[in-house]
């Protein structure tokens, strides 16, 4: 019995060893900086390359990656492109651990083996915006994104509007303007006649740009050195002052229990469910910012929460990764 037991680990071993690995939803790519575009004052356009880009996959105008930058002594940073990059990450060295930040990809051009990722421009104060600054071409970072061997969803993002969304919010900062910038776009190239109303909070006059969007699309800027406003100040204003919130939904005027997030230790993040509903929302900024927003919107409004994505994409003080 010992004797077959043993054979049989070692035909299993065996097995395991000659069979191909299964494709992970997610997966390492190595990524060369290609060309740096200004935008803006406070943004930029990063296009990348890199040997696999070409096997990159993404499933929507918000697909959400983590970059790895330089550590300290601006060392590239080399996780294994294969495997699981979590453990690899947990078992470097504090010291030789590269700072990882969730970006989003704003186009990918597999034939090109070309992705692009915009950064928000805010000085020399971490290692994501101090990377931005002084990046040139050719400089080195890696990016976990879907891998498009794999055949399931990899999930990573939140724009999904109902088919019958005849009426669409949008609400963000600067944080999220690449995300909306790209919902407009999908929504303008499949020809899409629903109102759209877009409001996004931006730090400078002169950070305004015309987007591509459906004729359909109400795009309204708020600069905060124009207005006096602080974060997150402009994206509240919006949604308690400036857009036309539906009347139709069957909530309206009963205001709904909500459970409260302590933003400070955990990441705001309630997503919308499939749902019917003619009024779709997606709302992403800080994270004060956007828990007032869903506080407005469902706990006085009474809006119907399934019809509402609400996401802290970071925290004024804090580095969320």
């Amino acid at each position: 019995m010992a004797f077959t037991t043993s054979l049989r680990q070692r035909l299993q071993s065996l097995i395991h060893r000659t069979l191909p690995a299964r494709p992970r939803s997610y997966r390492v790519f190595d990524l060369r900086l290609k060309e740096r575009i200004l935008l803006s004052p406070s943004l930029a356009r990063f296009v990348f390359t890199g040997p696999e880009v070409a096997r990159m996959r993404t499933l929507a105008a918000d697909q959400r990656v983590k970059l790895f930058f330089p550590v300290s002594e601006g060392t590239p940073p080399s996780l294994p492109l294969n495997g699981d990059w979590h453990k690899a990450l947990r078992a470097l060295e504090p010291g030789q651990r590269p700072a990882m930040r969730t970006y989003t990809i704003r186009a990918l051009r597999n034939e090109a083996a070309e992705v692009d990722v915009e950064f928000v421009l805010h000085g020399d104060n971490g290692p994501a915006s101090r990377w931005a600054e002084h990046a040139v071409p050719g400089d080195r970072l890696q990016m976990v994104a879907p891998d498009a061997a794999f055949a399931g969803d990899p999930g990573g993002y939140e724009w999904q509007p109902p088919a019958g969304a005849r009426h669409i919010l949008l609400i963000g900062d600067e944080t999220a303007l690449p995300a909306i910038a790209g919902i407009l776009e999908n929504l303008a190239d499949a020809g899409h006649t629903a109102v759209v109303q877009t409001f996004i909070e931006v730090p400078e006059q002169a950070d305004r740009r015309e987007l591509v969007r459906p004729a359909s699309a109400q795009v309204v800027w708020l600069p905060r050195n124009a207005h006096g406003l602080g974060h997150g100040e402009g994206m509240q204003k919006a949604a308690r002052e400036l857009a036309v919130l539906p009347l139709s939904t069957a909530q309206v005027g009963k205001p709904q229990p909500l459970g409260e997030v302590d933003i400070e230790t955990q990441v705001l993040w309630e997503l919308a469910q499939p749902n019917d509903s003619e009024f779709y929302a997606w709302i992403a900024g800080e994270s004060a910012a956007v828990m007032s927003i869903r506080r407005y919107l469902v706990g006085e409004r009474g809006l119907e929460r399934k019809a509402m994505s609400f996401m802290g994409y970071w925290r004024l003080g804090r580095a969320l990764e």
